[in-house]
């Protein structure tokens, strides 16, 4: 897959079959869109353009929002290679890109520069400034510019009950389960291993501390959850905590994992880390030593739980 940065370093002579989106979560619902676009451009011999917009809209054009994505820009990078896309644009989404017209953006961006020949867009569509582009505009253009157009009906959305919105709920929660099934794949935290207190380590539990630098990535409430990591090739299987540390009083949220039988010194690593399922609400033990024995009994209902249910398709 060919990655842009931005749309004006893209040049191809080559027609393109076009969806555009945030595609924030590149959940079932997205999956389904854009393997329709690359087969189909793969029959047209045509190239299949994915073209969506960082930072999310809603950062911008809503300056007091608090949106939290489900994706990094890097992992959602990652995870549309994976569908087949020849290429993949990432635009900035600035004031200036906002205020360009229904036939600014098509004439410039559609036409001029992405060659376009079909283009995909879902139900309710609206582009351009004050979101004055929908399906109907988009119908004369594709006559004017010689494009076709498709859209995903309404029924086709509503019989996929997936959305971003929907997903993002669902984390908050902790429902990481119904996450899953969701995505498609196994929601994750990618992150660089700092040093944390070594509490873990001094009672028998060493932990990775995970610092997740996006401060707009989407984080599951304060818990315990079951997670994996392929690392070194290897893959790992632990528990992970998401909160304060009340029992020590805590001020700060921390993300800490505890790998099962593994010892290799992780610090100032990348890694990502597959959340698989929900333990218990975090708690504050009224003592180091009754934590150390939560901790005994969530290792073993962890174990139990890989043992039964993932360490098979593993």
């Amino acid at each position: 897959m060919n990655i842009f940065k931005n749309i004006s370093t893209y040049k191809s002579t080559k027609k393109s079959f076009v969806t555009i989106g945030t595609f924030d979560g590149v959940h079932l619902g997205h999956q389904k869109v854009i393997k329709d676009l690359v087969e189909s451009a793969k029959k047209n011999n045509a190239e299949s353009v994915l073209l969506t917009f960082f930072p999310h809209p809603r950062m911008v054009l809503q300056k007091n929002t608090n949106i939290k994505l489900i994706n990094t820009i890097d992992e959602r990078i990652k995870l549309l290679e994976n569908i087949g896309l020849d290429t993949l644009i990432i635009h900035e989404f600035s004031d200036e890109f906002s205020n360009l017209t229904a036939l600014e953006f098509v004439k410039t961006i559609l036409v001029d520069k992405l060659n376009i020949a079909k283009l995909v867009i879902g139900y309710d569509h609206h582009f351009g400034k004050n979101r004055e582009g929908n399906f109907d505009t988009l119908q004369q253009y594709g006559t004017e510019f010689n494009f076709e157009l498709k859209e995903i009906s309404q029924q086709d959305i509503s019989n996929i009950t997936v959305s971003s919105t929907k997903i993002r709920t669902a984390i908050e929660l902790g429902e990481i389960t119904k996450v899953n099934s969701y995505l498609g794949y196994n929601f994750m935290l990618t992150g660089t291993v700092v040093k944390g207190k070594n509490l873990g380590e001094k009672i028998g539990f060493p932990t990775a501390n995970i610092h997740i630098k996006e401060t707009y990535k989407l984080i599951p409430k304060t818990g315990a959850y079951i997670v994996k990591a392929i690392i070194a090739n290897k893959t790992v299987f632990g528990m992970m905590n998401i909160g304060f540390r009340p029992t020590v009083s805590g001020k700060n949220q921390t993300i800490e994992i505890n790998f099962f039988d593994f010892k290799t010194n992780l610090y100032n690593k990348i890694i990502q880390v597959e959340v698989l399922q929900f333990l218990r609400d975090e708690i504050k033990f009224n003592s180091i030593d009754d934590l150390k024995d939560q901790l005994k009994k969530d290792q073993q209902k962890s174990l139990e739980i890989i043992r039964g249910t993932f360490f098979e398709s593993n």
